[in-house]
Formats: C-alpha cells, structure tokens, sequence
C-alpha cells in the first residue's frame, strides 16, 4: 500500500468550484496535479480561473511572483480522464453528486489506475462504501471530504468505511497535512460524517423557526451571527455550499426513510427555481446585484 512519500501525482476529477480549488490547493504544496473533466468548457475554465486567482493573490501580495509560478508549474488541466489518472498515485473525485454518475465514474476508473492507486471522494454524504463493489482492491478507498472554499478552509474529513485500510487511511491524513489542512479521522461511516451532522442540527432548528414564521432567514442568520459568534449564519451557509445540495440531501433522506426534512417543500421549490445561492445568483439571498 502507498504511503504518502510515494505521493507525487495527484489526478483531481471535476472542474467545479470544488474540484479546482482541491487542485489548486494541492499544487500549491508542490505535488504534480492533473485536473480533468468530462466536459470540454469546463476544463478551459479551469485554466483561466487558476491564473486569475494566482494574480489576485499576488497583487494583494499574499503569494510572491515566483510563489504563483512555482504553483502553477504543478498544475496542468488536460481533457481526458486517461491522461489525468495515467500513473496517478491518488485520485481525488469531485464530480457530481449523482449516483449512478459516480457508479460508472468509478468502474471506468478502476480499470485506468494501479490496484494501489489510492481513490478518495470528496462526496459530503454518499459513503465510499456505496461504490466498494465497482473498483478493484476497495481497501484503497475511502472519503476525502473538503469544505468549500477548499482553499481557505482548514478542515478535511477523512472517512473509514469498513472496506478502508488504516494505511490508507494514514496516507489521506497526511495529504491532508501536508497540503495545510487540519484532517479528522473519521472512523465509522455515519450520514453527514461529523460536520454536517452539527450543522444539521442548527440548520433543523433554522428551518422551523422559519417554516414557523417565527423569523426570516436573514434575521435568523443575523442572530447566529452575532449570539454565538458563528462566521456564518445556517441560510448564508446553505448559499455558500449550494441549496442544491440541501435539497438533495433531503430528498435523499426522503426516500431512504420516509422522513422529510423541516421545511422540505421550501428546500424543493428553491431547487426546482434554480435559486441554489451563490453559484446561480440567488439563492435565500439574492447575488445578482
């Protein structure tokens, strides 16, 4: 099984905000990263994008020149999974949250890479125990959750699904580390892992507070703010990572339990509305302005 010296390239799938900022992050920290998607558009994107934010962060003189050189020598975008995860020694999956999308995701890339190429999913809710049967040697697999923007926040998850060795296990912490990040070990699969598991909790509560009529969603997010000092209020939060997901976790919850979520059918009309927050310019706030 790998260890983490054996690490020097990093395959990254997904040219969404998530993906590229896992790649760039990893850059930074000196591996060799290839970044692809299944879709031509996206991957330019991911180029410019990556030079733009290299020379934001030189003018406001976070990185020196040579500092955003030296990281984007490490980061190369290409067009074809084949060549990203061609002689990979970690793939990181940010794609989709779909299930039968990740299914053949993963089958295709089970016959492209080592049997020792370690596999991560940066899903924050479908367990990589959901796709142990369609990729050789499942021991190597386990999630990598990230936190969005994967190139500010700290915190990785690192989740052990039974299938998962501790060796790999060791080698996601430590990538993790050694790409400035403060990972937690994980170790039992659980819904939401530990994270959202809390922020489930208080975005519960927001939600009857507001289904109850109780408060808005901005003064609801005005009183977390500043009553228990969190960063974010639980509407701003919801914004920021996508009310998409929202939904879809409850749908989710829906189907496998029959329970719905506290304020389901709010969650669904902003979904069928395409106000999923920041990414489509609207979401419980409005961006567009």
């Amino acid at each position: 099984m790998k260890t983490i010296e054996d690490v020097k390239k990093v395959c990254v799938v997904g040219c969404g905000q998530m993906g590229k900022q896992i790649a760039l992050n990893s850059a930074k920290s000196g591996f060799e990263v290839y970044l692809t998607d299944s879709v031509p558009a996206a991957v330019a994107n991911a180029i410019d994008w990556a030079k733009d934010y290299l020379d934001g962060r030189v003018k406001k003189g976070k990185m020196t020149e040579d500092e955003a050189k030296e990281a984007f020598s490490h980061y190369h975008v290409v067009y074809t999974l084949e060549e990203a995860a061609k002689d990979a020694d970690l793939v990181i999956e940010a794609i989709i949250e779909d299930r039968a999308i990740k299914d053949e995701f993963f089958e295709t890339l089970s016959g492209l890479v080592a049997e020792d190429t370690v596999i991560a999913t940066n899903s924050s809710f479908m367990v990589s125990s959901l796709f142990k049967d369609k990729v050789k040697n499942p021991a190597r697999l386990a999630n990598l959750h990230y936190f969005n923007p994967a190139l500010v926040m700290k915190l990785t998850e690192v989740v052990q699904g039974e299938h998962t060795s501790e060796e790999t296990i060791k080698l996601l912490m430590d990538f993790s580390s050694k790409t400035g990040k403060n990972p937690v070990w994980v170790r039992k699969e659980i819904d939401g892992f530990v994270v959202n598991r809390i922020l489930r909790a208080i975005t519960n509560e927001a939600m009857y507070l507001l289904t109850e009529g109780i408060a808005t969603p901005q003064e609801i997010d005005i009183a977390t703010e500043n009553g228990l000092n969190h960063p974010m209020g639980p509407f701003k939060l919801m914004d920021l990572a996508g009310v998409d997901l929202s939904y879809l976790a409850a749908k989710r919850q829906l189907e496998e339990t029959g329970v719905k979520k506290i304020g389901y059918e709010i969650l669904e009309e902003k979904y069928n509305q395409h106000a999923w927050g920041r990414k489509t310019g609207k979401g419980w706030y409005d961006y567009s302005k």
